[in-house]
C-alpha cells in the first residue's frame, strides 16, 4: 500500500478512536445533545474524516468502503450547510455509520 494512503486510512481510524473516547463507554445521545463542545469535537473529527476520504477517493475511485462518497458528503455539509445540520443527524452517523467505516478502514489497513 502506498504510505499516503496508508497515512489517510490510519487519519480516519484516529479520528474515530478520537470519537469514541470522546463519547465514552456510555455513548448517550443526551451526553452529545447537550455539549456544544463535545458536538464541537466530533463534528471536527468528522470533518477529517471527510477531508481524507475526499483525498482517497481522488487517488482511488473504487476504494472498498461503503458510503465513501457520503462521508465526504458529509464533510461538505459541515463546512457549506453547517446551519442544516441536526444533531441527530450526526448521532446516527455516529451509530450506525463509523462502526462499519472503522471495520472497513482496519481491513484496508491490515490487507
Amino acid at each position: 500500500m502506498q504510505n499516503d494512503k496508508k497515512k489517510l486510512l490510519s487519519d480516519i481510524i484516529n479520528c474515530l478512536g478520537n470519537i469514541e473516547n470522546y463519547l465514552g463507554k456510555s455513548k448517550k445521545f443526551s451526553d452529545y445533545n447537550d455539549s456544544l463542545m463535545l458536538q464541537d469535537a466530533i463534528e471536527r473529527n468528522l470533518f477529517t474524516i471527510g477531508e481524507a476520504m475526499n483525498v482517497l477517493l481522488k487517488q482511488d475511485s473504487q476504494i472498498p468502503i461503503s458510503f465513501a462518497r457520503r462521508i465526504v458528503d458529509t464533510r461538505n455539509r459541515l463546512t457549506h450547510g453547517y446551519d442544516e445540520i441536526d444533531n441527530t443527524q450526526i448521532w446516527n452517523i455516529i451509530i450506525n455509520h463509523l462502526p462499519l467505516l472503522r471495520k472497513e478502514v482496519s481491513d484496508l489497513l491490515n490487507a
